[in-house]
């Protein structure tokens, strides 16, 4: 039986950007491309299930963060936010895309956002989903590993605290991310963590990741991101335990684009993973209404 990455990787390729290599996930077709942008200790997989619900009527490209899936990070890999939205544009560049429909979560979503502030041409228009907003960087349920990061004592505990290889570990990376843990197929659970922590030098890079998110970085682009005029949807899990509901009307109240908030009732960060059902639809009405 063909498993759900084998069914997305059929469209994987990989491409050198200014920032470096980039695996991505390219189904070709019709229509005007659909990006999407994954956060923290997730990868293009986080997307596979809306991606397989728009296909035949949607170019999708979904990119590796470095880090994260298929993409891997240099040594001296740029992690703050500005940086990584440098490894997007450059990924856009190297695939020539233009004019996108830009989908993003979690701190894929922060990322966005300072792309958006840099390069609001290049967007058609912009969906967020549950992620960073004005200083919420880092949120207060992640404190306390970006501390450890800040410290240098993260690379040393994390393959110890969370060990890839444990079926346990995914119930314990995951469990306040998605409603249902059960919903997260092991196998890539363990891609995910194995980029994170599955060697020494994924822990040391992981840690000076965490410790590369800063608030400055995002409220930098807050005043492009006010008069930022891109049709924008914000779709906001209302039980995520990192990212509350105040800071998607937040986000609808400063991004002079953002007319509408569309609530996932219960839905947590993950939920464009288990709930793609709604996620897709909020979409379909997003891009029929700015053809």
């Amino acid at each position: 039986m063909t498993s759900e990455m084998e069914r997305l990787d059929k469209y994987r390729g990989q491409v050198q950007t200014q920032s470096g290599p980039a695996s991505y996930i390219d189904t070709g077709g019709p229509g005007r491309v659909a990006l999407f942008v994954h956060g923290l200790g997730t990868s293009s997989y986080l997307w596979r299930h809306v991606i397989e619900q728009l296909d035949g009527q949607r170019r999708c490209v979904a990119v590796d963060l470095p880090l994260h899936g298929h993409t891997p990070a240099a040594a001296d890999q740029d992690f703050t936010l500005p940086g990584l939205a440098r490894f997007v544009a450059d990924c856009c560049d190297a695939l020539e895309l233009t004019d996108v429909d830009m989908v993003a979560n979690d701190t894929g979503g922060a990322v966005t956002q300072v792309f958006a502030a840099n390069h609001p041409e290049r967007l058609h228009t912009l969906t967020l989903t549950n992620c960073e907003a004005h200083n919420n960087v880092p949120p207060k349920a992640l404190l306390p590993a970006v501390l450890l990061a800040r410290m240098g004592l993260l690379a040393r505990l994390a393959p110890r605290l969370m060990p890839h290889d444990n079926p346990r570990t995914a119930k314990r990376m995951y469990g306040r991310t998605y409603q249902d843990i059960a919903n997260l197929p092991e196998e890539i659970a363990r891609v995910w963590l194995e980029a994170q922590t599955g060697t020494a030098e994924a822990a040391r890079q992981s840690q000076r990741l965490l410790a590369s998110l800063r608030a400055r970085d995002l409220l930098t682009a807050e005043p492009a991101l006010r008069r930022l005029q891109v049709p924008t949807l914000i779709v906001w899990g209302t039980s995520d335990l990192f990212f509350r509901r105040k800071w998607a009307y937040w986000l609808r109240d400063t991004i002079p684009g953002a007319t509408e908030v569309v609530e996932i009732d219960g839905g947590r960060l993950f939920f464009p993973d288990e709930r793609a059902d709604e996620l897709t639809a909020a979409l379909r009405r997003h891009w029929e209404a700015h053809p």
